[in-house]
């Protein structure tokens, strides 16, 4: 996790009040504050367990999709796809993991211009080992129930939905 703020006031909730003083409603700016806030907690707990293993969570989710592909490799445009980033991102990401022997880059034989991706052993057992820590530590979710982990992701899904990430 990150650094304890140690602080004797919740700075979100301060942030609300001020900001209802000065600019009117303040729950939309404060859950969407404390969103934020969260993802910078979790990715922070997320990175911390997968370096020992030469990796970032990002370039870890890259190599779990990959896992979870019945061959073991997709397209480079897929995987962009299935992690919701950009194409730069994705050959960024695939380049660092072949660099660490994680993952290998192939011609793709359905596409003659484009490129698979496909995870080595080396980068099916990093998955299995950051895997096994993650769950360990409850996906930094530990401080919230399964009910509570549950309504917090039937709420978020709504915003996704909103967003065309997918159709409900």
């Amino acid at each position: 996790m990150a650094e304890p703020l140690d602080l004797d006031f919740d700075p979100i909730d301060r942030a609300a009040s001020i900001w209802r003083e000065r600019f009117g409603p303040s729950d939309a700016m404060a859950a969407a504050t404390s969103i934020m806030r969260v993802q910078q907690l979790l990715i922070g707990e997320f990175d911390r367990i997968c370096r020992p293993y030469g990796l970032t969570f990002a370039r870890y989710e890259a190599l779990v999709l990959l896992s979870f592909s019945r061959t073991g490799a997709l397209p480079m445009a897929k995987i962009g796809e299935r992690l919701m980033v950009h194409p730069t991102s994705v050959t960024n990401t695939i380049q660092r993991l072949e660099g660490a022997g994680f993952v290998t880059r192939e011609p793709n034989p359905r596409d003659g211009r484009g490129t698979l991706a496909r995870i080595t052993q080396s980068g099916r057992d990093a998955v299995g080992r950051v895997t096994t820590e993650l769950m360990e530590a409850e996906f930094g979710l530990r401080a919230l129930g399964g009910d509570d982990r549950k309504q917090v992701f039937d709420l978020l899904r709504g915003l996704r939905v909103a967003a065309g990430d997918f159709t409900d």
